[in-house]
């Protein structure tokens, strides 16, 4: 397949496997973190971790949007889903993220009108042919996916669809990352860019990491060789001595983004002054809300939202995997009360989740690291 097979070519993966053992230092311990879910399962899924040198140590970031979503905000969803005359809809993803009291999938089973939708036009359409209905689409992702919530709320509001609304919980990549950085538990050496968000913000906002914490990033696609070239740009910038931004996946990231996209959040969003992430706490002006201009399409507003914290059950430590503080294999309840069956925790149910890679891909990496 054209553009797909030459970045799977074994070959030069191999060849760029020896370019990373060249430029390591013997006795020198390198920590990378991989910021997006989609690279993790990359990593295990074709074994990358297994063409690097044992210095070299891959961990999981804060970017799996699915996973930073907190039990409270899941439970405001299934309490919005249970309100008269109302279609929930959200992403497939979000229907088996656990909150205090089940998911949106048992709310589902339990009789309310949840769909699964795979954009959030499907949800307006869905408004369109259910006019006396309240339709509520659940938004969330990162930067990546709100340009899409962006416009279809401005066509929303140009159709005068009135019966349509939407619940904000997109979140910003920047805050969470400088968050970490500011963490004093926490060494990393350089950081494997977000390729997807960087396709709307571009590798621009992600000079602060080697600006004001002297940390190479580069920004990467989600292909093997993509990641293997960014872990030898990261190494080789920490061999010059040189701590900058460069952008691996430049076939489809610009550096100042999408102006377009760009346009269109700077529209319809504004930043909340505080969010709650799941086992990161509350992170300030980390999340985007619906504008005043678009506030009568503010599910938030129309409706009564609980809004009540939930503390994360105890015997998950999605927050520790996600600031790479420990890998999945080390929580407790790994593969074992926490299966992508039945998941305890949101890292096991996102198809970004780093321990749904672990248990799909890489759930024997404890015995290989042990050995």
């Amino acid at each position: 397949m054209k553009y797909v097979d030459e970045y799977r070519d074994p070959e030069l993966g191999r060849a760029l496997s020896a370019e990373i053992l060249s430029l390591v230092e013997p006795g020198r311990h390198y920590k990378l973190m991989e910021v997006c879910g989609g690279h993790t399962h990359s990593i295990y899924k074709f074994g990358i971790d297994d063409l690097l040198p044992e210095n070299v140590e891959l961990v999981h970031g804060p970017g799996c949007p699915v996973c930073v979503i907190p039990m409270g905000r899941v439970d405001d969803g299934i309490a919005l889903a249970h309100e008269p005359g109302v279609i929930f809809t959200c992403f497939g993803d979000m229907l088996r993220i656990p909150g205090s009291d089940g998911s949106l999938l048992e709310a589902k089973a339990e009789g309310a009108d949840i769909r699964m939708v795979y954009s959030p036009l499907d949800a307006l359409r869905i408004a369109k042919q259910n006019p006396d209905n309240e339709v509520v689409f659940f938004a969330i992702g990162f930067e990546t996916t709100a340009p899409s919530t962006a416009l279809t709320l401005k066509r929303a509001k140009a159709e005068g669809v009135t019966n349509f609304s939407c619940m904000c919980s997109h979140v910003t990549i920047v805050p969470p990352l400088r968050a970490l950085l500011d963490s004093p538990d926490m060494r990393l050496d350089g950081f494997i860019g977000p390729g997807h968000v960087s396709t709307v913000v571009g590798a621009r906002p992600f000079e602060f990491i080697p600006a004001d914490y002297g940390k190479p990033i580069v920004v990467a696609g989600f292909e093997p060789l993509d990641v293997l070239q960014a872990i030898r740009m990261i190494l080789q910038q920490l061999d010059e001595g040189r701590c900058e931004v460069e952008n691996q996946y430049k076939r489809v990231v610009h550096y100042d983004g999408n102006p377009a996209a760009l346009k269109a959040l700077s529209e319809v969003f504004e930043l909340r002054p505080h969010f709650e992430w799941r086992g990161l706490g509350f992170i300030s002006q980390s999340a985007l809300r619906i504008s005043d201009a678009y506030a009568d399409l503010d599910a938030e507003i129309r409706f009564t939202v609980p809004g009540v914290r939930v503390a994360d059950p105890k015997a998950c430590q999605c927050g520790e995997v996600l600031k790479g503080v420990i890998k999945p294999w080390e929580c407790k309840v790994f593969g074992t009360a926490c299966t992508p069956e039945r998941p305890i925790g949101t890292c096991m149910v996102s198809p970004e989740g780093a321990c749904a890679a672990y248990y799909n891909y890489g759930r024997f990496a404890r015995e290989r690291e042990l050995v």
